[in-house]
């Protein structure tokens, strides 16, 4: 198997099993942005291809999460966070859950003409909509491909609340949309910041934008009058555990109305590559950190029951609850819940207008 060099998270790039797909390696890559060199390797670089489906938004019926529908601009994420949960979808297209979900995206361009036919369905029975909650609706191709903004374009028009989940600063260039939303009670923001040390976020998470940024934003938000919380999400055991009560302590000082945590999943395919990355960048500490995380899990790599995935079982996964608990008191961060209007809802008018 090939070594990847820096700036993606997997370091293997081999297809699901589960699916009877054949095995496979590629090499590694450079920063898409980097200029070629005298002697440099080629580069793996981000490709994106367009996706035409028939409809936009998903919806779930999870008693453990507060949403019953979403939306997904974009297929595969380029920040590459080690621990997404959502890897595992690449390889129903048979592509690798590793380097491929990172570098071979899938974008909609046609989401913000589908949503609208859907809003103008009779009987449409109006939900907060969620972005965000598979992949980032504001990762790097969002500058270009503008996806998730014509969502938003969308809902505002008919003042339809949603909430949104990123760890991109890039969610600062909708505020026009944002503030005005959120003034109407319609919008909020959750920015996931898992680590505060450089060090840690550049292989946990390698092209998402820098804490600090992702700070910063959480001020410029509250600043505009959006409701913003914090996420921390996943907390890694033996990784970034101990950042538990700074990362509070910051998100409180920026303003989050709350924040919230879930301890490190590792379904399906995201566990032997989170293996690999621990061998990779935490050799010293790896054994401990999946010992802890089956001690988490029921002594399992992964659990997916509904409830105890969220929140983990056990002496460890109790304290790091008590440890937010006591965090977010220390901190002046209560438990405020996003609670959004529903009530303003119009549909969307068509090519016709209303005559009423």
């Amino acid at each position: 198997m090939a070594a990847i060099p820096p700036a993606r998270g997997a370091t293997l790039n081999r297809t699901s099993d589960r699916f009877n797909l054949p095995q496979r390696a590629e090499d590694g890559d450079w920063l898409d942005a980097q200029d070629a060199v005298d002697g440099a390797r080629p580069r793996l670089r981000t490709t994106v291809t367009e996706e035409r489906p028939k409809t936009i938004i998903s919806r779930n019926i999870s008693p453990d999460i507060g949403f019953d529908r979403s939306i997904n601009p974009y297929r595969g994420c380029e920040h590459g966070c080690i621990y997404c949960y959502a890897r595992p979808s690449h390889a129903f297209h048979d592509l690798s859950p590793g380097l491929d979900f990172e570098t071979r995206l899938f974008a909609k361009p046609d989401a913000a003409d589908l949503l609208k036919r859907e809003l103008m369905k009779p009987g449409y029975q109006v939900q907060p909509i969620a972005l965000g909650t598979n992949t980032d609706p504001y990762q790097p191709i969002e500058g270009e491909w503008r996806i998730t903004r014509g969502i938003l374009e969308v809902l505002a028009q008919c003042d339809h609340p949603l909430t949104i989940t990123t760890k991109s600063d890039r969610v600062l260039r909708d505020l026009d949309i944002l503030g005005p939303m959120a003034g109407k009670g319609l919008a909020a923001v959750a920015v996931s910041i898992t680590s505060l040390t450089p060090a840690i976020a550049r292989t946990l998470e390698p092209r998402a934008p820098r804490p600090e940024r992702r700070l910063a934003a959480v001020r410029a938000l509250r600043a505009a009058g959006v409701p913003v919380f914090v996420s921390i999400a996943p907390v890694v055991p033996a990784i970034t555990d101990h950042e538990i009560e700074t990362i509070i302590a910051a998100a409180g000082e920026a303003g989050a109305l709350g924040c919230f945590f879930i301890p490190v999943r590792l379904p399906h395919e995201v566990a032997p590559l989170f293996r690999a990355w621990l061998d990779e960048h935490f050799p010293d500490r790896a054994a401990k950190v999946m010992a802890i995380i089956r001690a988490i899990r029921g002594g399992r790599d992964n659990d997916p029951g509904f409830h105890s995935r969220m929140r983990g079982e056990g002496p460890w996964a109790d304290l790091i609850a008590t440890r937010f608990r006591l965090a977010c008191r220390k901190a002046g961060i209560g438990n405020a819940r996003i609670t959004l209007r529903r009530d303003l809802f119009h549909p969307p008018q068509g090519a016709q207008l209303s005559l009423f």
